[in-house]
């Protein structure tokens, strides 16, 4: 490995947390490759970038995501990307589509459709627990929430996979190159014929929300909406796929936590909790510094890009005591893990009730869970930890 940390090394994939301990102590702002970004792994500093966006701008996620190779990304025009004001207005208009009611509405089809996974898991006994669960359950989520054709379902994590793989995708890639530009082809051709089928004929889906919701006689534009479902699709799929496939991840490695929920059930939420914290699904976001600036005692030239580790700040001692250690019942540790202020992720409640729920229809239904002695496979994304794979044997309650 070179001098300087590569955020995408096989090595650091694998077990990232003794490297963004090691920058914590020795160089908590600190140049890291790919590409020189200044990599932020304080509890401290994150919260000071996450607090001050007037000088560290979310169009530094722009950048990463819409590299000069590939052209226009609708994603990269997403409000993620946004600063004030221009992410008010779009984030106004979004939530009314996303609220509390709308995600309590899908608990009846989050129960059902985890049960009957969970049924045909044990069936079967030797599967792989992302295609077999960890998948199925957002993607089914997110097609009944924006209306989306089912036989489509099994296309959305390619999709988002595609989506995380651009800012750890080389210059010298050109077959990566090349995927990932279909792939964004094929998103937003299919995305927006769904709109303008909804702008045709009104339906009582989020898409049809969203085309008729007004801020200030304000709508979303249809350039506005499918940059939100690239969003919605990329972010809510992987966020859940990732919390679910490390949670059982969790789970095999340490029987004494399955055996403690199943006889504990309420310490579930706690669980997905501490399952967010000691292994983040999204780990890292970037921001780019508008002026020149002082952060963790490093001088930042103007137009520097950050990539924000809220993997490491997550273990910091400074943000929970024990840091490295996975405890139940942890109390105050907030929400770092979704983010902070104006960009607290819109779908956290809903990857909470889906983890929430898939949980509690597996844990009765077992009583034990192991994983095949093979190393894991991460998904190689500067972003994002999850498994690609996550083989498993289940033993039935």
């Amino acid at each position: 490995m070179s001098e300087r940390l590569n955020l995408v090394h096989p090595e650091v994939l694998a077990n990232p947390y003794p490297y963004y301990a090691k920058l914590r102590r020795d160089a908590p702002v600190s140049q890291v490759e790919p590409g020189g970004l200044w990599a932020v792994t304080r509890y401290a500093d994150v919260i000071h970038v996450f607090k001050n966006p007037q000088v560290f701008s979310s169009s530094g996620l722009q950048r990463l995501m819409e590299p000069s190779w590939l052209g226009y990304n609708p994603m990269a025009h997403s409000l993620m990307v946004m600063d004030a004001p221009h992410h008010g207005r779009a984030r106004a208009l979004v939530s009314r589509a996303f609220g509390t009611s709308t995600v309590a509405r899908l608990e009846p089809m989050l129960r059902a459709t985890s049960e009957k996974l969970v049924s045909a898991l044990i069936a079967e006994r030797s599967v792989d627990f992302i295609p077999a669960m960890a998948l199925p359950l957002p993607a089914a989520a997110i097609g009944h929430l924006l209306g989306l054709d089912a036989s489509l379902h099994s296309r959305f994590k390619h999709w988002s996979d595609q989506l995380a793989f651009i800012s750890a995708t080389a210059d010298s890639d050109l077959e990566g190159q090349q995927r990932i530009r279909h792939t964004l082809q094929e998103m937003e051709h299919y995305l927006r014929d769904v709109v303008e089928a909804r702008r045709r004929e009104p339906s009582d889906d989020m898409v049809g929300g969203l085309v008729q919701a007004r801020v200030d006689g304000e709508a979303l534009t249809d350039k506005e909406l499918v940059s939100f479902l690239f969003l919605l699709l990329a972010a809510g799929l992987e966020t859940t796929v990732n919390l679910l496939g490390n949670a059982v991840m969790l789970l095999a490695d340490m029987p004494e936590l399955l055996e403690r929920l199943r006889a504990e059930p309420a310490l579930v939420p706690s669980f997905i909790e501490e399952v967010m914290r000691y292994e983040t699904p999204g780990k890292a976001t970037f921001r780019l510094t508008l002026e020149e600036t002082e952060l963790g005692g490093v001088r930042l030239p103007r137009h520097s890009l950050l990539v924000i580790l809220m993997g490491a700040a997550c273990r910091d001692e400074a943000y929970v005591p024990n840091a490295e250690k996975f405890l139940l019942g942890r109390e105050g540790q907030g929400n770092l893990p979704f983010g902070h202020g104006a960009h607290f992720c819109l779908g956290a409640a809903l990857a909470r009730l889906e983890a929430r729920v898939a949980l509690e229809a597996l844990l009765p239904r077992i009583r034990g869970l192991s994983r095949k002695q093979e190393p894991l496979r991460w998904i190689p994304s500067i972003q994002v930890r999850g498994l690609t794979t996550l083989p498993v044997e289940v033993v039935p309650a």
